[in-house]
């Protein structure tokens, strides 16, 4: 057999960091101006008219065949490439071509393409042989043009073909997001082409690429193949790659320096002159800044480009646009567009934005938990305590520009800062959505599988090859995303040489944000201490967020200690219960029944950890036996779905509201909070603030009232009541009110801060301290009772938060509870007379009006809820949902502004839920209302009438 042409290798370029383009012919140069503002050319993806996919077991001819154009591939399976332009896995091939009907129904995917218990090596045998991805292509090569061919990256180990010829081997393309770029000039032909790549079983311990830890359950393939598109660059003898701005911002911003850099390679076998222009592009209307330069390359060399404000003063920018999180302030962004030309024609070019902040970060508050300090950041010189979750994506890696539009819709409606992406690198689009958005992103790589080496005297160079190229790509492809604001390791610090490689890699690539050493308590002498810790992920009680100074003195890591005290990278009280609406459209009735009925039942939507206890979290065991102590015996599934609701709802509220309770602690302050987790890919029943289908449970709501942008808060640890400002500017002329009442709605206390005055980003405690029931403790009875608080401004209500509380308080059994990821209790809060409350009447109108609002929403419907009681009743916990009029079937996509409200006779609230229209699919919107002691109502939701016309009536119910 003839002996495989293994191309050369000639730089490192992670795709999903560039803009793709289309080559255009000498004519077509010749009819357009050729300016750095142009449509980005000499870059394409490879594979956006489809791939073919096949295993290896039914393929009996080699790379040199299945790599050639016009290779028969009758009975392979058709696939479409996502939004970010890939293939994706084989279980996403299969499921494309109907292998798998339903495949996030029940446990259907276990029974289409079988089940892995534990991470590590696929075990299922359909998987174990490496699967062909091949797509053919016409990329408008000519002769006398240069090719060079980017593979991004691999969820596994790949051999990739071109035309019949080896191009590289799995030696070399290794590693989820180590880019590597092949010179293919004499290999690429006129016409067709076909690219080829012989995918080996990802295996994410002892391979540089990614898994799904233990989130959710490991799918069969170890999402194994493509998440990223291959690339190819057709130029002239001169070439652009790795265009990007390097920022020096004064400290007050009044002025940003910028330096554009672009890299030249010269690939004839003389020296080559050409022009390098370089165009900053402000926002709006203002003009250009255009800079361009003659360059003479030497042949077979690359060389940086660099444009200076030294050389080039218009760079220096005199009052820049800034940009800031949406919470306080704007998000404009500039372009840099740059083009590589000979002759007037210009051969390559490139777009990115990217905007002009600056972002710090510093250890404060030394105290005997964190003898080093927390971590806290700040975005232009201004501090701020985050409030984010941990993102997952699909969980077949599909990329979809829409959901990723909704979910960051859905996350800024929860008023959280933004996402922890934990070894998950997103495509492009992603970052540009975070960036337009105003949400930060708190990049790292993954715990627990070969990024977190256990044994590093096995390592080889190859090891940290690929972790130097991976860090260099993901440099690349994220340092121009504003958005971005930091990136890290997860559990454990890296290893010497590990840092010494991607802190290279980094520095290489102009990363300009800080670097962590870990999401724990850990350092390195290099970069320091962290100023992080993790944990809980199981249930806590609510009072639990408020501890500030509880911790193992053993543990130096500070895991799961896990109280609103320095800045918590990843922890939650665990299980999430989404609404029986959600449930019904994934469970199977025998799961439905087995979640109310078993709680030690191994739910397959928790993930592949049977019992419960420590770190095992495929049951609801835990957040189960602390709703039956706490909330009393549920009788149906209904019931027990309602408990939940209102359970989780009080502690996600609780852990974000104390760490902006503590913020301000001088002993021992809280910096930030990262919920674990925001989200899964697929349907889930563990660690999520929203489900996959959009449906916001009580955990979302909770957390929701705890982010709002003007919020009072009632405080656990010292029962007095806090006021946070989350938004951009200062607040004056706010009143605090707070009202506390027993379950009858006797009004045991009322008192009022008038005249309060607070910073953006500040929390003033201690305003007021309502008088509350005595502590009781068990046998004693217990007595329920609710603390209202009011937030006014000019005169209206703009913020409301309930509390339902117990004299018999939640007591941890801290010497038990340290070191565990769920709460060990010696006392749980009696809350079971809230079951004994009467029954209460509700009134709901409704009305409909177009309505343009974030994520291509088009309709708003604004509902008002009143309790219209004649006795003295609270209406407990009242939820609303959109419905369609033809089936009652919920738009689980619809977000709501406010929900899971409580009211007392002669109070109403009016919430807005927006959606788009085309989801009621023809039918009538109609608004759905429950509540804990009510009946459900029903009522219409046409379109707004003004002052003289008709109104939905007002429909009253009670709970039967």
């Amino acid at each position: 057999m003839r002996k495989p042409l293994i191309a050369g290798i000639t730089a490192l370029v992670l795709v999903p960091g560039v803009v793709t383009g289309v080559t255009a012919s000498a004519a077509d140069s010749a009819q357009q101006p050729e300016t750095a503002a142009s449509r980005p050319q000499g870059r394409s993806a490879i594979g956006l008219d489809g791939w073919q996919v096949l295993t290896t077991a039914q393929v009996k001819d080699d790379g040199t065949a299945v790599s050639k154009p016009g290779y028969p591939t009758r009975g392979w399976l058709k696939v479409k490439p996502d939004d970010a332009g890939a293939p994706g896995t084989e279980i996403n091939a299969l499921v494309q071509n109907g292998k798998c009907a339903d495949v996030f129904y029940s446990d259907n995917m276990r029974k289409c393409f079988g089940y892995q218990s534990k991470r590590g090596p696929v075990v299922t045998k359909q998987f174990k042989d490496p699967w062909w991805f091949r797509t053919e292509f016409n990329p408008g090569f000519r002769p006398g043009k240069n090719a060079k061919l980017t593979i991004p990256g691999v969820v596994g180990e790949g051999d990739v073909w071109l035309n019949g010829t080896l191009v590289a081997g799995k030696d070399v393309v290794s590693g989820a997001y180590a880019g590597h770029t092949f010179d293919v000039t004499k290999l690429l032909r006129p016409g067709r082409n076909t690219l080829a790549v012989k995918m080996y079983p990802n295996d994410p311990n002892s391979m540089y690429t990614l898994d799904q830890a233990d989130w959710a359950q490991i799918v069969p393939d170890n999402n194994t193949g493509l998440q990223f598109p291959p690339t190819l660059q057709l130029s002239d003898a001169l070439s652009g790659d790795n265009a990007h701005v390097v920022q020096d911002n004064a400290a007050d911003l009044s002025t940003s320096s910028l330096t554009a850099k672009v890299d030249v390679a010269n690939d004839a076998g003389t020296p080559q002159t050409g022009e390098v222009t370089a165009t900053v592009t402000p926002p709006g209307r203002d003009r250009p800044i255009v800079v361009r330069q003659n360059v003479t390359i030497p042949a077979h060399t690359k060389q940086t480009v660099t444009f200076t404000p030294a050389k080039f003063p218009q760079l220096k920018i005199v009052k820049p646009q800034v940009w800031w999180p949406y919470s306080m302030g704007a998000q404009p962004l500039y372009t840099l567009g740059t083009t590589v030309s000979q002759g007037g024609v210009v051969s390559t070019s490139s777009s990115e934005t990217f905007g002009i902040r600056t972002v710090t970060s510093k250890l404060i508050g030394k105290s005997p938990a964190l003898p080093d300090g927390a971590r806290k950041f700040a975005i232009n010189g201004r501090d701020f305590v985050f409030r984010g979750g941990g993102f997952a994506p699909d969980l077949f890696l599909r990329y979809d520009k829409a959901d990723i539009a909704h979910q960051l819709a859905l996350i800024k409606n929860m008023g959280l800062s933004g996402v922890r992406l934990e070894g998950h690198d997103m495509p492009a689009d992603f970052y540009e959505q975070a960036d337009r958005a105003g949400l930060l992103v708190l990049g790292g790589f993954l715990c627990c599988d070969a990024w977190q080496p256990e044994h590093p005297e096995k390592l080889t160079d190859r090891d940290y090859r690929i972790m130097h190229d991976s860090a260099y790509s993901i440099a690349q492809a994220e340092r121009s995303h504003p958005s971005v604001i930091t990136y890290g390791w997860s559990d454990n610090e890296p290893i010497p040489r590990q840092e010494t490689e991607t802190l290279s890699a980094f520095k290489a690539a102009d990363w300009d944000v800080p670097v962590i050493a870990s999401a724990e308590y850990k350092s390195t002498k290099t970069l320091g201490p962290s100023g992080e810790k993790e944990g809980p992920y199981d249930w806590v009680p609510p009072t639990y967020w408020y501890d500030s100074s509880t911790f193992d003195k053993t543990d130096p890591s500070r895991t799961n200690a896990g109280g609103a005290w320095g800045f918590a990278s990843e922890q939650s009280a665990g299980h999430t219960v989404p609404t029986l609406d959600s449930l019904r459209r994934f469970l199977s009735p025998e799961e439905q029944a087995k979640l109310w009925q078993d709680p030690g039942y191994n739910q397959y939507h928790a993930n592949y950890e049977s019992g419960h206890g420590g770190y095992k979290f495929g049951t609801l065991y835990t957040l189960d036996e602390s709703i039956l102590r706490r909330y009393g015996k549920w009788d149906s599934l209904e019931s027990y779905v309602e408990s939940a609701q209102i359970a989780n709802y009080e502690n996600t509220r609780s852990q974000f509201e104390a760490f902006l309770a503590h913020a301000n602690d001088k002993k021992n302050p809280s910096t930030g909070v990262v919920y674990w987790q925001l989200n899964k890919g697929w349907p889930t029943l563990l660690w999520a603030l929203y489900n996959n289908d959009g449906d916001q449970p009580g955990a979302y709501f909770g957390a929701q009232k705890a982010n709002k942008p003007l919020h009072a808060l009632y405080t656990y640890d010292t029962g007095t009541v806090a006021l946070s400002n989350l938004g951009a500017a200062r607040q004056n002329g706010i009143s605090v009110q707070a009202k506390v009442y027993d379950t009858a709605g006797k009004v045991l206390d009322d008192q009022t801060a008038p005249a309060v005055s607070l910073d953006s980003q500040g929390v003033a405690t201690g305003l007021l301290k309502p008088k509350v029931p005595a502590e009781t403790k068990a046998p004693a009875k217990a007595q329920v009772y609710f603390v209202e608080l009011q937030v006014r401004q000019a005169g209206k209500v703009v913020d409301r938060n309930v509390y339902w509380m117990s004299t018999q308080k939640d007591v941890v059994d801290w010497a038990k509870t340290l070191q565990n990821p769920q709460a060990t209790m010696s006392q749980y809060s009696d809350l079971t007379a809230l079951r004994d409350l009467p029954k209460s009447q509700v009134g709901v109108t409704a009305s409909t009006r177009p309505s343009r609002g974030p994520d291509g929403t088009d309709t708003a419907t604004t509902v008002t809820v009143a309790n219209t009681s004649k006795t003295s009743a609270v209406s407990f916990f009242l939820r609303a949902d959109l419905r369609r009029s033809t089936d009652g079937s919920q738009l689980p996509a619809a977000t709501w502004d406010d929900n899971d409200i409580t009211l007392w006779p002669g109070q109403s609230q009016t919430l807005t839920v927006r959606y788009r229209a085309a989801d009621l699919h023809g039918a009538a919107p109609t608004v759905s209302v429950d509540g804990f002691n009510t009946g459900r109502v029903v009522a219409p939701a046409g379109p707004h009438r003004d002052s003289q016309g008709a109104v939905p009536p007002v429909i009253e119910g009670t709970r039967e």
